[in-house]
């Protein structure tokens, strides 16, 4: 559950380090997200000369949250921090980075993030 203004880390090699939630495109008036959906960030720390730099705006997807999620089996996925990867653009499910650290949910594979999914170290 992430809303307006969260601060989270970013889980691609990409440069970003931390990213704060801005707005949920395409969603109206809607201010809470959960893994697997497309938000838009502003990027607070970068390492120097990166793909990405601070204050730039990026669009990203969740793959990480601290607030379990229920699965249709009755299951609950629970994760220790607040994880994005960055986005080439809104409309693609591609990711800007090539290397993708830390599990990440399954969902995010359910959701059509299939690169994501095919790049990332562990699933659960």
């Amino acid at each position: 559950m992430i809303q307006l203004r969260t601060m989270l880390h970013v889980a691609d090699n990409t440069g970003a380090k931390l990213v704060q939630m801005i707005g949920l495109p395409r969603k109206g008036n809607l201010l809470i997200a959960s893994i697997g959906d497309v938000i838009m960030v502003v990027i607070k720390a970068a390492i120097p000369y990166a793909q990405v730099k601070k204050g730039e705006v990026v669009p990203a997807v969740i793959v990480r949250t601290r607030k379990e999620k229920r699965r249709k089996d009755g299951s609950y996925i629970r994760f220790d921090d607040n994880a994005c990867v960055i986005l080439v653009a809104k409309e693609t499910p591609d990711p800007r980075g090539t290397r993708i650290f830390g599990p990440i949910a399954k969902e995010i594979k359910d959701r059509g993030f299939n690169k994501i999914a095919s790049l990332a170290e562990e699933i659960y």
